[in-house]
């Protein structure tokens, strides 16, 4: 199959006519997609059509890719995944209209899209759906949770399919018979596919759920019931509807559902399940068959006929003369009767021959004519195709409306989100009174640590002076047993002493005795000296009765030495026993006391560790706070800076160095647990605020880069509630490491300063300065252009007569005006500027004004710039325009671009000035003149063009029938290499001034006023 011939049925099968899809076109689409294995050719094709300006051609479009994606090649489903981004933008674009086919497009290409992904996802289902109940079995794999999946993606592509159905039938008027009108037959067409689809998705859903039934419990499954009723009465009804439209009775026989819903409790119930089945008539009974006129058949104008070439010698029209010339008859003179017979003969026979190339001849111009008719309704369809290009135009028109009436609803909601920012800073106090609530719970935390820390002290006191008054007692009674020890010592030798003084006494008694028995014998033994040794006898009785006297004071005195050692020992023992027990009971003391200070010291670990947790569990909240707020429909409209993103991201990264240490040092000594509290605190509000300003810059950036920008703060997010986690956790909190944390946050910075915007990077000090060379610099270069235009229009009067330099010394006398114009502008905008530095910077120098107002005098910058080049550009245009070799057109765009620059000066200058000031004015009057200056170039250009452009007449005089033919379609073929020309280069200046928007963005500071969001 040719593949041009598929190319021309799809053009065909999506055109802009409010008609139903011929059978016949999508037929051959159909069979095309089998031929090549692929759709590669349908969306060759597609891809340039205006689906996204045309909701007709998008609706039409939609019902030929639903028959290819049901009936095609399998390949399809594949090939056009690749489309699906296209798709997805598409259908958000037509959401956004309420009514009439954009909003039936966006529903049909929701409903497109879902299919596909239900495909890919099971791609043992074929596009048409259909499959036998072992198929459906192995699609599930004999898995329960498989089944369970698949029954729930049908629920949610039969919904699709059942939104379609409803919008189709809300958007018509069924009080009337829309079913045989053609563009009620245009909108009811697809619904044919729904219901083939619609009828499949039903049984198997059936089916899928008396599976799940005999597997699962009955409250399981109790949503899946609930949403299989919903959806059976919507298709019920549907169904109903649809059989009692004239269009469908004559296309389609759609079945009744049974009055009531299969009770899946019951498992008997499956046996009185009947599939409903969709029958399709034959196609000949067509209501497109009968009622449409097929104008391809009368004229073909797709394919051209090319006329046949005209332009023959009388040779090719009339033949060759024979060999014998007959009109010579100069050779007559001396003929026979018999040959001039033959002459005549001969002469007829020619005659009837030319009479047939006659005939041929008339027949060739017949069909040259024939050609000719065909190229006019050629032209005709031509014209026609113009027609559609102007009606696009004005459905183009229509959109831009469209999107005019959005952009000023837009406004209305920024001015409504301005009226809420009341409501935003009422937040912002409450999160403020938060926070002081907070910070007052962490005074509470650290005055309880501080009283702890002073009853810490204090027991440790108490323990010094109970171990000091240890130590005193252990002196005394070191001391005490040093003095029982030496008393003892003094009672044993005072006893030693005593008894060494009675044996003494015993030994002075025994020989006191051995005396007296010697003088006992001497008395016996010497009886004749008795009176003598009566004498001596009664003087050694009174010594006797001395010695008994002092031996019995000696014995008394021991006896009392006696006693006094047993008082004294008796004392020393029971004051051992006191000491002994004051030293017991000392010890008890201290045992208490030091028990006391091991629970006193628990006691304040666990008050450290709660402010710890505490601390850590409020850093929890915020960061989590911060990812919901990423998801909030609200945050949407919140926006911030590169800049601002990476100031946070750096304060992340240095607490999460003083987080780190804080650790450490906590993990070393658990006393130092305050400015652990402080540091966990501090990196959760950090982190949460980098996720937040993360997001809102997020909004302000391209979708590739804010795609990966949401990435990394939601994984930092992630990072930092897992190293809080562990946190937490007493055994995790050594190996709380917050490297990973730190490599988010350092992937976020990396991110935003490549966002970071590119333009004027310069010292604040050369602000002021620039500005002074910018405004010199400009004022030279309209200096320069006004003498370069002056020298042009003298050489042009030299060399140039007549309407040349008619038309030269107007376009140059009008951008002289310009230039004066121009000139004017510059010097009452340096006026206007200095006054406003004068009555702005105060007591500040005029460099450090410019240095305060950074982006005021960027713009300043950039508007000077714009208008210097736009001088020098037309100066240069002028030139070429003149001699000859340049186009009015450039000349006209540089005008314009002037007007634009000199507008972005004035009001880069407007900013700051008061709406009074007589220099203002000055300005306002100044810029007024350029706006009629460049309006006097552009006419003078546009008036100078017309008459060039009359002195160049066409003359066709002198040219064939072919030659002019041949210019002809020369002129065509140039006439659509310009028009498409035309098409790329407006796409080109689309993309180009986007580009300058976004450019001209980062260098004047747009949006980045503020540094925190909203």
């Amino acid at each position: 199959m040719d593949l041009s011939k598929i190319a021309v049925s799809i053009n065909k099968a999506i055109n802009t006519q409010e008609v139903a899809v011929k059978e016949k076109h999508a037929r051959t689409c159909i069979l095309g997609t089998h031929h090549e294995k692929g759709a590669h050719t349908f969306w060759a094709a597609v891809n340039r059509l205006p689906l996204s300006s045309n909701a007709v051609l998008c609706w039409k479009f939609c019902h030929v890719f639903h028959k290819l994606l049901r009936d095609g090649h399998p390949n399809v489903i594949k090939d056009s995944m690749r489309n699906k981004a296209d798709l997805t933008d598409m259908s958000r674009m037509w959401g956004h209209l309420s009514e009439g086919y954009g909003k039936l497009c966006s529903i049909y290409l929701k409903l497109l899209i879902t299919k596909m992904e239900f495909h890919i996802k099971n791609p043992r289902f074929p596009g048409n759906l259909q499959m036998s109940n072992r198929q459906l079995d192995e699609a599930g794999e004999n898995d329960v949770n498989n089944f369970f999946q698949l029954t729930v993606e049908m629920f949610d592509y039969l919904e699709c399919e059942l939104n379609l159905f409803l919008g189709v039938f809300s958007s018509l008027d069924m009080s009337r018979s829309v079913s045989v009108t053609a563009a009620g037959q245009c909108r009811l067409a697809p619904l044919i596919q729904v219901i083939l689809d619609c009828s499949h998705l039903y049984d198997y859903t059936v089916k899928l759920l008396f599976k799940l039934h005999s597997c699962l419990p009955a409250d399981t499954l109790q949503g899946h019931r609930d949403r299989f009723q919903e959806q059976f009465k919507k298709l019920k009804s549907l169904f109903y509807r649809s059989s009692n439209l004239q269009y469908f009775k004559r296309l389609i026989q759609i079945p009744q559902l049974p009055e009531n819903p299969p009770n899946f409790l019951r498992a008997s119930a499956l046996s009185e399940h009947i599939s409903p089945v969709v029958v399709i008539p034959a196609e000949s009974s067509s209501p497109e068959s009968e009622h449409v006129v097929e104008t391809d058949d009368l004229v073909d104008t797709d394919v051209p006929v090319l006329p046949a070439p005209v332009e023959t010698k009388f040779d090719d029209l009339f033949g060759t003369s024979a060999a014998i010339d007959p009109f010579n008859f100069n050779s007559q003179n001396g003929m026979r009767k018999d040959d001039k017979d033959r002459l005549i003969e001969q002469l007829t026979r020619e005659i009837q021959a030319l009479k047939e190339e006659l005939e041929s001849f008339r027949l060739e111009s017949g069909r040259l004519c024939q050609a000719l008719r065909g190229r006019v309704n050629e032209l005709e369809a031509e014209l026609a195709e113009q027609s559609h290009l102007r009606l696009q135009a004005v459905g183009e028109s229509e959109f831009l409306k469209a999107e005019l009436d959005d952009l000023r609803r837009v406004r209305e909601d920024t001015e409504k989100e301005q009226r809420s920012l009341t409501e935003i800073e009422r937040k912002a106090q409450a999160n403020e009174q938060r926070y002081t609530k907070l910070k007052e719970k962490y005074t509470e935390l650290v005055q309880s640590h501080a009283d702890l820390l002073r009853k810490n002290a204090e027991v440790t006191r108490q323990m010094t002076v109970a171990r000091a008054a240890q130590d005193e007692v252990e002196a005394v009674r070191k001391e005490m047993q040093e003095k029982v020890k030496a008393a003892q010592e003094a009672a044993d030798r005072q006893e030693r002493e005593q008894l060494e003084h009675l044996q003494e006494l015993q030994r002075e008694l025994v020989s006191s005795r051995a005396e007296l028995d010697s003088l006992k014998t001497s008395v016996a033994s010497s009886q004749q000296s008795s009176e003598v040794l009566g004498t001596q006898l009664a003087a050694l009785e009174s010594e006797k009765a001395e010695l008994v006297q002092s031996l019995s004071k000696v014995e008394a005195e021991l006896a009392a030495r006696g006693e006094e050692l047993e008082r004294v020992q008796s004392s020393l023992v029971t004051e051992r026993e006191s000491r002994v027990k004051s030293a017991e009971t000392l010890q008890n003391q201290l045992n208490e006391k030091e028990s006391r200070e091991q629970a006193l010291e628990s006691q304040l670990a666990a008050a450290r560790w709660a402010s710890l947790q505490g601390a850590v569990e409020e850093a929890e909240k915020i960061i989590q706070d911060s990812l919901a707020q990423i998801d909030d429909p609200a945050h949407i409209s919140c926006t911030s800076s590169a800049d601002y993103l990476a100031s946070r991201c750096q304060a992340s990264l240095e607490c999460m160095e003083r987080l780190n240490s804080t650790r450490v040092a906590f993990l070393a000594d658990n006393t130092g647990v305050s400015e652990l509290v402080r540091a966990v605190t501090q990196s959760g509000h950090l982190v949460g605020d980098t996720i937040v300003q993360g997001s809102a810059t997020s909004h302000m950036v391209p979708v590739e880069q804010a795609d990966a920008l949401s990435e990394s703060v939601k994984v930092c997010g992630a990072e930092a509630l897992a190293l809080l986690g562990l946190m937490k956790q007493q055994d995790g909190l050594a190996a709380a490491d917050s490297g990973k944390l730190k490599a988010a946050l350092e992937a976020v910075l990396a991110t935003a300063e490549k966002l970071r915007p590119q333009g004027l990077e310069l010292q604040q000090g050369e602000l002021g300065d620039l500005v002074e060379q910018e405004m010199a610099a400009t004022s030279a270069a309209v200096e320069s252009a006004a003498a370069r235009i002056e020298e042009m229009l003298n050489n042009s009067r030299a060399v140039d007569t007549g309407i040349k330099m008619e038309v030269n010394e107007r376009i140059l006398a009008s951008c002289t005006e310009l230039m004066q114009a121009i000139k004017e502008l510059i010097l009452s905008s340096k006026d206007l500027q200095r006054d406003i530095v004068e009555s702005g910077r105060g007591a500040a120098s005029m460099k450090e004004f410019y240095a305060k107002n950074s982006r005021w005098t960027e713009g300043l910058i950039s508007a000077s710039k714009a208008v210097g080049w736009g001088a020098t550009v037309m100066v240069d245009a002028a030139d070429l325009v003149v001699q000859g070799k340049g186009k009015f057109e450039e000349l006209m765009v540089c005008s314009h671009e002037i007007a634009a620059s000199t507008a972005q000066l004035v009001a880069a200058s407007k900013v700051k000035a008061d709406k009074d000031s007589t220099k203002l004015h000055r300005l306002q009057q100044a810029s007024r003149g350029v706006t009629q200056a460049t309006a006097a170039v552009v006419a003078s250009t546009k008036s100078g063009k017309s008459q060039i452009e009359e002195t160049d007449t066409m003359d066709f005089s002198s040219m064939t029938l072919t030659q002019i033919k041949r210019q002809e379609m020369d002129a065509q073929v140039l006439v659509l290499e310009l028009e498409t020309r035309l098409q790329k280069e407006r796409e080109r200046l689309g993309e180009l001034r986007k580009k300058h928007y976004e450019l001209a963005g980062v260098a004047e500071g747009w949006g980045e006023d503020e540094e925190g969001t909203g």
